[in-house]
């Protein structure tokens, strides 16, 4: 488990929230691209959990050589299995797009940040309710999803590693659409990382960078992807930062309204019971890690000095 760090509170600024809303226009220039915007969650606020970074620019994005090798550095080797091995050396071998995206930092209960990681599909029935997509994605076994929309590009996704601060995720997608004659296939490589900042105020940030490698397996397509790699980049870079803030919208929502969240949570069709259960557990944890620090707040007042105090030490 990541170290929780304590964190200096002059130290870097806040995220601003991001109006943008899901969408599936990645999907239309990089099938696989769908399944990297439903999985995070996953702010520019450095943390240090990647200090590294610090030399170069951690609020922008990039596709650098550096940061690739870096970002295949990061992938832990040593703790995948012999076939999932073999999945990540089917991108790493003929990589047709590699993005790294800014990295993002929200102000997010840890227990729930990670919850939401690993459960996908809790994001987006949570944006089906909300009327903001129409993804559908469902949990297929334990580490499995499988995902669809309507504009044609269907996928699956596996946790091929997760543990508190890294998870490495396979995707293979495909494309049958208008915009081409045939259907297009490809697949993904994602790896999240994220570190966890606890603030003096008791309250706690996540930072989140995520590394994405995707191979097309059509040749006109990934001329395409290369010539629009910008546009579809900044589309990527986008709902990212939109999964990241509405993270940390829904954490701060569970902390003020624990009845709401159990209300959200009855709505959630789409993914499993047991699942939904957890998600509405988290949540009233949530709600009552705030009420404690509140309490806490209230029966330890700051101390502000008295004007008699302070001319009586003169």
């Amino acid at each position: 488990m990541a170290a929780v760090h304590e964190r200096n509170p002059r130290a870097g600024s806040r995220s601003r929230s991001s109006n943008h809303r899901p969408g599936c226009h990645a999907t239309l220039l990089v099938p696989l691209l769908a399944l990297a915007v439903a999985l995070v969650r996953p702010l520019p606020l450095l943390a240090e959990p990647f200090p590294a970074l610090r030399r170069s620019n951690p609020n922008q994005a990039t596709t650098s050589r550096a940061a690739r090798e870096d970002a295949q550095r990061s992938i832990p080797f040593d703790r995948l299995d012999p076939e999932a091995r073999a999945k990540v050396a089917s991108v790493l071998q003929d990589v047709s797009f590699f993005r790294r995206m800014p990295i993002r930092v929200t102000r997010c209960d840890p227990e729930l940040y990670l919850f939401l990681v690993q459960h996908p599909d809790v994001i987006v029935n949570i944006w089906q309710v909300a009327g903001v997509t129409k993804v559908t994605m469902q949990q297929t076994g334990p580490a499995t999803f499988w995902m669809t929309d309507p504009v044609g590009t269907t996928g699956s996704v596996e946790y091929l590693y997760s543990d508190h601060d890294t998870q490495v995720i396979y995707t293979e997608g495909s494309y049958d659409g208008a915009l081409f004659t045939r259907p297009v296939k490809g697949r993904g490589l994602l790896i999240l990382q994220s570190g966890y900042v606890r603030e003096p105020d008791g309250r706690y940030y996540v930072t989140s960078r995520l590394d994405a490698f995707m191979r097309v397996e059509h040749l006109g397509l990934e001329i395409l992807t290369k010539t629009f790699q910008p546009l579809v980049g900044r589309v990527a870079d986008i709902n990212f930062s939109y999964t990241a803030d509405f993270l940390g919208s829904l954490s701060r929502t569970a902390e003020s309204s624990g009845g709401g969240m159990q209300h959200l949570a009855d709505k959630l069709t789409q993914v499993q019971p047991h699942v939904r259960q957890q998600f509405a557990q988290v949540a009233q944890r949530v709600a009552e890690k705030a009420a404690e620090l509140s309490q806490h707040d209230f029966d330890h007042p700051p101390r502000v000095a008295s004007r008699a105090a302070d001319e009586g030490g003169q």
